[in-house]
């Protein structure tokens, strides 16, 4: 049987922070696809196991030797609305690996049936769903956004009765941890202020270690934690990503984008764009992703606020001192990101009007995110063929005023043209998983057993710089009929 070495770290804190749980069985497992690049990393020998076996270890039905299959207990503001015991109800920690570069790893089975915090659901995970997070966290990751990743997805034979029936699937999921900002409110809820320390303790030791030993360490784990969402939210932001349900049990502590369920990459420019079936009022749309990771912050600044200092006021005060810091920090972040995708070598003060001067100009145009950007870094050197990017505008003058601002821009730069291109090309991305591409995937597998088309646009992505023979297809936005306006997290 395939060997995982476990040393699990999470299954060694007390019970109160999970409970024990076991996979449903399921009646024909069968192997959709197994990253074999991850599962060398993990350390995972796959010499000796056949795929019926693959498809029985990643469907839970055999457990690895040292598996000690838990659910993680955490709660939540859902929409805004708290609630104090949500924890995993269809996901079990198999256990943890240390990889290749000596960072331990969560490997998660999420769609294996029901756990103790099932709440009446049935714990399994719809294929489309399975699907999705399979081809989004793959996508980001060869993207260069801190992610989740999928090892595994299999069928089971199962059926999860959603609106209508689908095929279930349980997906292998790989974290640098599964803990949350809700497993801190878990405990805040609950007044247990021996497991908020442990678990702060526990998140610093495993994710933050150059902390320990700090004077005041759980106001540098906040602050580090900021941090790093600082930086995820820029990355979001410089794709046209939507997350579509950042609820604080969907944001991880380690700063890595977590539960892809109803997420979606706009395809033509919208501020206000969405696509979450149940995100009716537009809460965690595109731009309000920057202030939602300030919102779901501050919620774990309150759950944290005993470990900040004994006296409640001068906790608020050190608190809202680390939460200021936030916007700042993003900003910088994602100034950055868009001078790589404008091409601007030198910074210079007016930069980000430029930026959202061309955000403006892509919104009034109803013009493609990914498209636009691909296209400036084939025109930046050559001016002459810029109306391939001039036709994705409906007002062509807007392009043409905003490209004589740019050009007149880079021209106040000495830096070499060929790094600026080089730049530009490793910054904005040529193939990304569409919605229409992903719904496509779904329904060949979904409808027919197909699954040739989830395996394409899975090697297209992992080279999402790349466009081979053939894939131009994979870089063309949605016919008007192909467009997808909503997607759906599968519970």
């Amino acid at each position: 049987m395939l060997r995982f070495p476990f040393d699990n770290s999470y299954a060694r804190l007390p019970g109160g922070f999970y409970q024990r749980s076991a996979a449903a069985t399921v009646s024909r497992p069968q192997l959709v696809a197994l990253n074999r690049s991850l599962a060398e990393a993990l350390g995972l020998d796959l010499a000796d196991t056949d795929e019926a076996g693959l498809a029985e270890i990643f469907a839970g039905v055999q457990l690895p030797e040292g598996a000690q299959p838990l659910a993680m207990a955490y709660s939540g503001h859902q929409f805004g609305n708290f609630v104090p015991t949500l924890g995993d109800g269809r996901a079990l920690l198999l256990g943890e690996v240390i990889d290749a570069s000596g960072q331990r790893r969560d490997i998660q089975l999420k769609g294996a049936g029901r756990t103790p915090f099932s709440r009446g659901g049935d714990g399994l995970c719809p294929l489309g769903p399975g699907i999705r997070e399979y081809l989004v966290s793959e996508a980001m990751h060869a993207l260069g956004v801190p992610t989740t990743r999928a090892l595994a997805l299999v069928t089971t034979g199962e059926t999860a009765l959603r609106e209508v029936a689908h095929p279930a699937s349980v997906l292998t999921r790989v974290a640098a941890s599964h803990v949350r900002v809700g497993t801190f409110q878990y405990f805040a809820a609950r007044d247990d202020r021996d497991n908020l320390e442990r678990l702060a303790d526990y998140v610093i030791q495993r994710h933050y270690p150059e902390i320990e030993g700090s004077e005041a360490p759980y106001r540098d784990l906040l602050a580090a934690i900021a941090a790093r969402q600082a930086v995820l939210i820029a990355h979001w932001m410089r794709l046209g990503f939507i997350h579509g349900v950042m609820n604080t049990d969907n944001m991880a502590v380690s700063g890595e984008t977590i539960d892809y369920g109803p997420c979606a990459f706009m395809d033509e420019f919208r501020a206000d764009a969405r696509f979450s079936f149940i995100d009716q009022h537009g809460r965690y749309a595109y731009a309000n992703q920057p202030a939602l990771a300030v919102w779901n912050l501050s919620r774990l600044a309150e759950a944290m606020l005993p470990l900040l200092h004994d006296d409640q006021d001068t906790a608020v005060t050190i608190a809202q001192e680390v939460l200021e810091g936030f916007m700042p920090a993003y900003e910088k972040h994602w100034l950055e990101e868009m001078r790589r995708k404008l091409g601007l070598l030198d910074a210079h003060d007016d930069d980000g009007d430029l930026a959202y001067s061309l955000f403006e100009a892509m919104q009034a145009n109803r013009v493609d995110f990914t498209l636009l950007f691909q296209r400036l870094s084939t025109v930046v050197d050559q001016p002459t063929e810029a109306d391939a990017v001039r036709v994705l505008f409906g007002q062509p003058e807007d392009w043409d005023a905003w490209e004589a601002r740019w050009r007149q821009r880079l021209d106040a730069e000495t830096g070499d043209g060929e790094a600026r291109k080089q730049m530009m090309l490793a910054a904005n991305p040529a193939v990304i998983p569409r919605n229409h591409l992903i719904e496509r995937a779904i329904r060949a597998a979904e409808d027919d057993g197909d699954f040739a088309v989830f395996h394409r646009l899975r090697e297209a992505l992992i080279r999402p710089f790349e466009v081979s023979p053939g894939d131009h297809d994979l870089v063309q936005p949605p016919e008007p009929g192909e467009r997808v306006t909503q997607t759906f997290c599968g519970t």
